[in-house]
């Protein structure tokens, strides 16, 4: 039960997390492009990388940790059913060039800010 509550107070914090913060890069851009949900998820693998190092360097960050944050927070915070909408929406509207590199942006970028977090505190 307490996994349970550990990972549901990650999510709950998560999500309150990406609203706000989705919201605040939107209104600093303007135009279609979903740039909210891309900050998003960079910002989460960037997160998720980082408390997955944190977690296998200092061994007293235990499963609560793991559950907490990398499940829970980073699994809330994160957005990749609204990304998967975001994508159709481009690609549906013939923006072609903008639906390519948001996709393999996302991907390619978002593994790479996943290593560059494990790599800043792994062991």
């Amino acid at each position: 039960m307490r996994t349970w509550l550990l990972v549901g107070i990650g999510g709950f914090a998560g999500s309150i997390l990406r609203y706000a913060f989705s919201r605040w890069i939107s209104e600093q851009t303007s135009g279609s492009f979903p740039w909210g949900t891309l900050a998003v998820n960079l910002a989460g693998c960037l997160l998720i990388g980082l408390f997955w190092g944190i977690s296998e360097r200092f061994e007293w960050f235990g499963t609560g940790f793991r559950m907490t944050f990398i499940v829970g927070l980073c699994g809330g915070f994160t957005t990749f059913s609204t990304f998967s909408g975001d994508a159709l929406k481009l690609f549906q509207s013939g923006a072609f060039l903008p639906f390519l590199l948001y996709v393999f942006g996302s991907v390619l970028i978002g593994i790479c800010f996943t290593l560059a977090g494990w790599r800043l505190v792994a062991p």
